[in-house]
């Protein structure tokens, strides 16, 4: 059990469900037919994300598998991969990437990523508020504009075909990062209506990460590394890796399993 665990005196139904959760080692919070796993480390980070992401793949009418694991401390992508948001950006605007995309079936499939930069002061983020509703989105765990001083906010959203859903979302400190072979994962089926064929994995890792394996049910496993400037590794289209997203405190992944088998785990290689 994590040795670093923290306690909140301030707690919503969600806090004292997760810290029921935190009693195990392994534990699981069920979307069925599809299950939750937190697996030792930074809990409370995993708790925070675990929360979020099952809130909009509910949303979106998808069942999936959220995972914490690698602690302590298919088809190609396409992306932008300018390092970081700058300090004058405006959190009125939002960066969009596009961290993979191929063609399954005979159908195109994307996933993208929306991220707000942090807010500085109670104006900008009533001006980035207002400009989430246009886009038809929320941010969670945010009740007022000036919960978002200071936190990058991020939507992510699966692609296919013509249709497109929201699977991920949360709200973090800009400052907030990921260590070592810290890894957040969720899968789910690419295709919005399946409700089995679990083949795509979405994840983040620290900035450092260099290799991620993606292991399947069949025991194969998908090895995505680190894209790099110029040529080689992550420059193409045709290429899964890990890849550096403007505005977000993490680095982030896809992985797709290949046609017969499905998600099984994820981990950071050093």
């Amino acid at each position: 059990m994590s040795a670093d665990r923290e306690k909140s005196h301030d707690m919503s139904d969600s806090d004292i469900a997760l810290l029921l959760a935190d009693a195990a080692d392994e534990v699981e919070i069920g979307i069925a037919p599809y299950e939750s796993v937190l697996r030792g480390g930074r809990r409370r980070r995993a708790r925070r994300w675990a929360v979020a992401a099952a809130t909009a793949l509910v949303l979106a009418g998808s069942s999936a598998t959220l995972a914490v694991a690698g602690l302590p401390g298919g088809d190609g992508g396409q992306v932008a991969t300018r390092p970081s948001v700058a300090a004058d950006a405006d959190p009125s605007r939002v960066v969009r990437t596009t961290l993979a995309s191929g063609t399954d079936r005979g159908t195109g499939w994307r996933v993208l990523i929306d991220v707000w930069p942090a807010p500085r002061d109670e104006r900008q983020a009533e001006s980035q508020r207002a400009a989430m509703a246009e886009r038809g989105q929320t941010p969670p765990d945010a009740h007022n504009a000036s919960d978002l001083i200071g936190k990058v906010t991020y939507f992510v959203y699966r692609g296919y075909g013509a249709r497109t859903t929201k699977v991920m979302e949360n709200t973090v400190p800009e400052s907030d990062a990921m260590t070592g072979t810290d890894l957040m994962s969720g899968s789910l089926p690419l295709q919005p209506d399946d409700k089995a064929d679990v083949r795509l994995v979405i994840g983040y890792v620290a900035r450092t990460a260099q290799r991620v394996n993606c292991v399947w049910t069949n025991e194969t496993a998908t090895v995505v590394e680190r894209a790099r400037s110029g040529t080689g590794t992550g420059t193409g289209t045709g290429t899964q890796a890990i890849r550096r997203v403007e505005g977000s405190p993490y680095d982030w992944f896809v992985c797709l399993a290949p046609k017969g088998t499905q998600y099984k785990s994820a981990e950071v290689v050093e």
